[in-house]
């Protein structure tokens, strides 16, 4: 669905000492960019705050007056926005995903849904999030400028002023993080343990990484890891990374050709799997039949 993207990065972090929040880290990346990567497909995207430096090229504006709240901030991201559709999200959910922005997004889609103004994320306890949401851009103006119109101006005003007259419907993520924010520095400690956590590490290092190398291709970790532990066993330790980097190499060129990314990977690893396999076959092979296993019979060639 075609959409456009605000997010809103400013506001004054006072629960965390004025720090800089969509600049703090969270696995090792800013909370801004992992942000923008669960709205990488937005036609435009608008962050509103202070410009700095982000991994995707988006536009800058300002609320006024600067300091103005997220309803000022709405009504200055709104301005450089011309789709139907609007995503609005707060830049401090490090947990944020593309499957829960096109859950909002799909949501007004679906059947009996087509005269609702906006869906918007329900968290696991049960309370609405109106940063994290899909709104249809023609109501969200019409109640913003009727609130400028009756107080001369939306800064200053809280969200609810805006959500209260607004058809929302709520959506429950299948991610329960996924509306998980750092407004304390407690948040953003439980935010760093959590993005550790044995169960998930992978996962969450896999997506930082593609992020980070703008990369978007579907890693087979059991394959991959399967492979790095037969070349370290098989060959030697440093054999793993070298081995896994070349298996890469391999499927990128595969691709370049036109081959399924997938595939390419697949099809790499298992060649590259069945090779350890081989070598390491080969070399107990050799030790069982000591120094005189050099000929074609010991490695069952000829």
């Amino acid at each position: 669905m075609t959409y456009d993207a605000i997010v809103l990065a400013g506001g004054a972090a006072r629960r965390l000492d004025g720090a800089d929040k969509p600049g703090l880290l969270v696995g090792g990346r800013r909370l801004l960019d992992r942000v923008l990567d669960a709205c990488a497909d937005a036609r435009t995207t608008v962050v509103v705050g202070g410009r700095r430096q982000t991994a995707r090229p988006v536009h800058w504006t300002r609320e006024e007056p600067p300091g103005g709240g997220p309803l000022a901030a709405l009504d200055a991201g709104l301005r450089h926005t011309t789709a139907p559709l609007v995503l609005v999200l707060s830049a401090d959910l490090p947990f944020l995903d593309r499957e829960t922005v096109h859950s909002l997004l799909q949501a007004l889609d679906a059947p009996g849904h087509d005269a609702r103004d906006g869906a918007l994320l329900r968290d696991p306890g049960g309370r609405d999030q109106p940063l994290v949401a899909a709104y249809r851009a023609e109501p969200l103006r019409r109640e913003i400028a009727l609130l400028a119109a009756e107080h001369g101006s939306p800064a200053g005003l809280p969200l609810r002023a805006l959500t209260t007259e607004l058809d929302l419907t709520p959506v429950t993520a299948a991610a329960p993080l996924a509306s998980f924010d750092c407004d304390t520095w407690d948040d953003l400690a439980a935010a760093r343990a959590r993005i550790r956590e044995h169960g998930t590490v992978l996962d969450q290092w896999i997506t930082a990484v593609k992020n980070e190398l703008g990369i978007d291709v579907a890693v087979d970790t059991k394959t991959l890891l399967d492979l790095a532990r037969d070349a370290a066993h098989g060959v030697a330790r440093p054999a793993a990374p070298l081995t896994t980097f070349l298996v890469g190499y391999a499927a990128a060129h595969a691709e370049a050709t036109g081959a399924d990314p997938a595939q390419a990977v697949a099809e790499a690893s298992r060649k590259a799997a069945e090779l350890a396999l081989r070598w390491a076959a080969e070399g107990k092979a050799a030790e069982g039949a000591g120094p005189e296993a050099t000929g074609p019979e010991a490695t069952g060639s000829g």
